[in-house]
């Protein structure tokens, strides 16, 4: 019998297709998704600065809402590419919240597909806050407002506030969490409290990954200073790589997505990240 040479663009037998899928692994990096073109930029810069470490590893991006491809899209493709179980899902959020705990562990639950802890807080941000802070001219002692987006789910709340005692544990400076929305102390709050306090000029760290709404929000606040987005900054793809691999090698067992606590009052707006106000005073 005459044996016809193997067409690569013909569709690969079942048995070859298993045989791939078994041998693939994909990073699904999700994140949440905007209507500006120029996060959505952002966004795949980052993840094809990842592709470009990722050794071996398949990069796909997906988005939770107002961008494509969707969450649903990105599952479907990545399980087609490596199995469920070649999948981690790594949610290019930085907190807990709602999207993490609703929408991505959802879709992934559902899909059979394990879910890394989001980025923050993690000391890495901070060398990516740090560098923002630095290109927008931020003198090194000036007390800091980490400004996020914002939640209602206290969860998201307690993980900005540990990423701002980072900050200040790294600055040596008062760093306070803000919120551009659903959430007090508001960012403009936080740095009239931070000005009171030191009688400096207040900074304000977007602590934010892409440009968007929320970014052009910042950009009218009264902070002396506000740096960009954290962006594409290569200790984000750093980390992002470290969750995958994390949660890879645990070999599907199951993480907590909750970090506990909330505070209340102007007091508890420090969330411990004040550092030493005798530097600052």
């Amino acid at each position: 019998m005459r044996r016809w040479p193997v067409d690569p663009a013909r569709p690969q037998t079942p048995r070859a297709s298993e045989a791939k899928k078994q041998s693939a692994r994909v990073l699904l990096a999700v994140a949440h998704g905007s209507r500006d073109p120029a996060a959505q930029q952002c966004v795949l810069s980052l993840t094809s600065r990842v592709a470009r470490s990722a050794d071996g590893v398949t990069v796909r991006t997906a988005f939770v809402q107002n961008a494509q491809p969707s969450l649903a899209d990105g599952m479907d493709d990545a399980a087609t590419l490596a199995g469920a179980d070649g999948v981690v899902v790594v949610p290019l959020l930085l907190s807990s919240g709602y999207h993490l705990s609703s929408d991505i562990a959802g879709a992934a639950r559902a899909a059979g597909v394990p879910v890394a802890r989001p980025l923050g807080p993690d000391a890495r941000l901070v060398r990516a806050l740090s560098d923002r802070l630095r290109e927008a001219g931020v003198p090194g002692q000036v007390p800091v407002v980490l400004a996020a987006a914002g939640s209602s789910d206290p969860r998201a709340l307690a993980d900005t506030r540990r990423q701002a005692a980072m900050l200040a544990a790294h600055r040596h400076a008062p760093v306070v969490a803000g919120f551009a929305t659903a959430a007090r102390p508001t960012v403009d709050e936080a740095v009239a409290f931070l000005a009171d306090v030191t009688g400096q000029p207040v900074a304000v760290a977007a602590y934010l990954l892409a440009p968007g709404l929320f970014h052009d929000r910042l950009r009218l606040s009264t902070g002396t200073w506000v740096s960009g987005p954290i962006g594409d900054h290569p200790a984000v793809a750093e980390l992002i790589l470290d969750r995958f691999r994390d949660t890879a090698g645990a070999a599907g067992a199951p993480r907590s997505l909750c970090v506990a606590g909330t505070g209340r009052g102007m007091a508890d707006w420090t969330g411990g990240a004040c550092g030493d106000r005798r530097q600052s005073a």
